[in-house]
């Protein structure tokens, strides 16, 4: 493919600083990954400096004709990205370097820069859907309730954990004072109301630094997998909370999975909603699957292991 061009998104403060330590790095294993792959490609590596600056890096990158357009991160990062991307002809690429990296984990990238890297340049492009949530697209998983309080716990800090570690820690700090809310929730038109820990709308199967929360979630079949949990004692849910990291809590008897193209939930006091990572929503949201929406660059062995290649 002569004359491609990407152009890498990177989130320096990433990973409690990952991101701008592995740099260096970075640029040795891109500048080796295009060299073996024999083709006419110039890139960049363009910074963040603020929350949120990703978006407008990216859709200038894919206005100005980069080909690919990499998030070099975590979640948050690949939401930026993905946001600022959409509509254009770029293709989304990933690079894992951030806390939690669900994403990449579900692509088989996690701790592999260099499968992360020849990916981007030499990978297979598929298309996928992507989820609309406030007028924001996300790729991975939106949270409410439980999942979001948590996140927001893990954000604001453990400075000397990163990824499960962090989540873990932070689930057994909110567990202590967390009371789970009413919720109404409505999957396609249907209504249902309820006390649950938690709903949420998985577009992807695993969020929280490896909860496999909607292990038979795929990224290209038209349709969310919504996930709740109802009330559950804190004995209760400390005894199921392990199976999530192998998918087995699915068979728990307060756990239901539903597939749904358009979810609305409500809730009787505020709450905080997780999307792709970052904590920046409020219930009630509203929310739509949006089926093959753009391109993502896959890795040639593992690709076909979380798409179904309807």
């Amino acid at each position: 493919m002569p004359g491609r061009k990407i152009t890498v998104v990177l989130n320096p403060a990433a990973g409690r600083g990952l991101g701008q330590s592995r740099r260096p790095l970075l640029e040795s294993v891109i500048t080796r990954a295009i060299a073996d792959s024999e083709t006419d490609t110039s890139w960049s590596i363009v910074e963040t400096t603020s929350p949120g600056a990703g978006l407008q890096i990216a859709h200038e990158a894919a206005s100005n004709g980069a080909d690919v357009v990499a998030a070099a991160g975590g979640d948050g990062t690949i939401g930026e990205v993905l946001n600022g991307i959409v509509g254009t002809r770029a293709k989304l690429a990933v690079i894992p370097l951030g806390t939690g990296n669900d994403f990449a984990r579900c692509m088989g990238l996690y701790g592999n820069l260099e499968l992360a890297v020849r990916t981007m340049v030499a990978g297979i492009s598929h298309p996928i859907d992507i989820g609309l949530v406030a007028e924001r697209y996300f790729l991975n998983i939106v949270g409410c309730g439980f999942d979001a309080a948590v996140a927001e716990r893990v954000n604001r800090g453990h400075r000397t954990l990163r990824g499960t570690a962090a989540y873990i820690a932070a689930v057994a700090q909110t567990l202590i004072s967390y009371r789970a809310p009413n919720m109404r929730i409505t999957i396609d038109g249907v209504q249902s109301e309820l006390r649950a820990m938690l709903c949420c709308v998985a577009n992807s199967n695993s969020y929280g630094g490896g909860m496999l929360i909607a292990p038979n979630a795929r990224i290209d079949d038209g349709y969310f997998d919504v996930c709740i949990l109802r009330e559950a004692g804190r004995l209760e849910f400390l005894l199921a909370f392990p199976r999530v990291f192998r998918g087995t809590h699915v068979t728990h008897p307060k756990f239901s999975i539903r597939r749904a193209r358009l979810v609305t939930i409500e809730t009787d006091r505020p709450m905080p909603v997780l999307v792709d990572g970052e904590v920046n929503l409020q219930i009630p949201v509203s929310l739509k699957i949006v089926p093959k929406a753009i391109e993502l660059m896959c890795p040639r062995a593992e690709w076909n292991q979380w798409l179904t290649l309807t």
